[in-house]
């Protein structure tokens, strides 16, 4: 770890005249674009369609966060200074191959942080919006929902591909990203770096307690009453929550019970997030690949899970969450340090959607994979599974 930040600080030697060059040719072909995002709603727009116009948010829209991340992180100076693609590739951002020229990768350096910079001016870097002047200087720097809740299918290379919204990044760095900024103390720096790819603290900032949490994915929403861990709210809930206190939007988001009250006018929030949450509740779960799992042992476990999961894992969603109903911390085995911190004081059931690409499971990500969720369970909850049943059972959860 301490290695690839040494690594991230670090800047890039190249030589100015082929950094320029590299500038002219990326910064050309941007201003020649119209939809960056290949026919993705421009910035600025306003479709009729509240799932474009949702769209458009999730991807693009920062809620005027950049009064944060520029004017308080100053993380435009970092990224101009010290981030080149290599390392941007390194700690989880991932390139949209939609807005790039083609062949364009053969002809750049790709270990100079002017790269990035002219990369930030076509809109590529996914989930980052930044406002680049004439002189190539990053003046402006805001992030996005999709920093965190898109990927992209590595078509080009890793990192580099087609846009895949509502895919959890499990590769971001999110603290480490977060630790180069140049005004935070050490005991900070520590803490955010401590947290690892694919992980995030959405409290850490409140109450100054420190415990990461797994990305989760945001797709499969369309029946979900509830998208987060510990139920305090709908999805609209949550993306306000998100947006005002950890993205650092310019909006409102109030709940007595955490003791938040944030009010900024104007509000950028909360007029977008019924679109938003349109957008979110269109993004079906992923089918599982063909071949992933083993169809008979599937069927198998399809019968075990009826037998000893079905008291929690309801319905078309998988939860029981969506009649109100959460589990103490105990109930269930799991470690209760983050639902302490939170309104509910419990957890909910996890809907059950795609589990065979966004590994590790629970909360804290201390489950690596499904046969170590269903070892838990069979002991905590002591269902009595035999290794061969237990197997069936991971077969099946690998088909859903």
């Amino acid at each position: 770890m301490v290695a690839e930040f040494q690594v991230f600080r670090r800047r890039t030697r190249h030589a100015p005249i082929y950094g320029i060059g590299i500038l002219t040719l990326l910064v050309g072909y941007a201003t020649k674009r119209a939809a960056p995002g290949g026919g993705a709603v421009v910035i600025g727009e306003a479709p009729a369609d509240s799932v474009a116009d949702g769209q458009r948010t999730f991807r693009f829209d920062t809620f005027g966060d950049e009064q944060f991340w520029t004017d308080t992180l100053h993380m435009n100076q970092v990224v101009e200074q010290s981030v080149d693609p290599t390392t941007a590739l390194a700690v989880g951002l991932k390139v949209d191959a939609a807005v790039l020229p083609p062949g364009i990768l053969e002809k750049v350096d790709l270990k100079s942080p002017a790269t990035t910079v002219a990369l930030l001016k076509l809109g590529a870097v996914v989930g980052i919006q930044a406002t680049v002047d004439s002189n190539n200087h990053i003046t402006r720097l805001g992030i996005t929902c999709a920093l965190c809740h898109s990927n992209v299918d590595n078509s080009v290379m890793a990192g580099i591909g087609h846009r895949m919204d509502g895919w959890p990044n499990h590769d971001l760095n999110v603290g480490g990203i977060v630790a180069l900024a140049p005004v935070l103390s050490a005991a900070q720096k520590a803490v955010y770096q401590s947290w690892g790819p694919g992980k995030y603290d959405p409290r850490y900032n409140l109450d100054g307690k420190n415990g990461a949490l797994v990305i989760p994915p945001a797709y499969g929403l369309a029946r979900v009453k509830n998208e987060t861990y510990t139920a305090e709210g709908p999805i609209s809930y949550w993306n306000a929550y998100v947006a005002v206190t950890q993205m650092h939007g310019h909006g409102n988001f109030s709940d007595a019970r955490l003791g938040i009250a944030v009010t900024q006018s104007p509000d950028m929030v909360t007029p977008k997030l019924g679109a938003l949450r349109a957008y979110q509740h269109s993004l079906a779960a992923p089918p599982p690949p063909a071949g992933s799992f083993d169809a008979a042992a599937a069927g198998r476990g399809r019968a075990l899970f009826a037998r000893r999961c079905l008291s929690c894992h309801v319905g078309v969603t998988g939860t029981d969450n969506n009649a109100g109903k959460l589990h103490p911390p105990a109930e269930t085995g799991v470690d209760g340090a983050y639902a302490a911190r939170t309104a509910t004081k419990a957890y909910r059931t996890t809907p059950l959607r795609a589990l065979w690409q966004h590994a590790p499971y629970f909360h804290d990500g201390s489950a690596a994979t499904l046969a170590d969720v269903v070892t838990h369970y069979n002991t905590a909850r002591k269902l009595g599974l035999t290794a061969a049943q237990q197997h069936d059972l991971v077969e099946y959860l690998k088909s859903l």
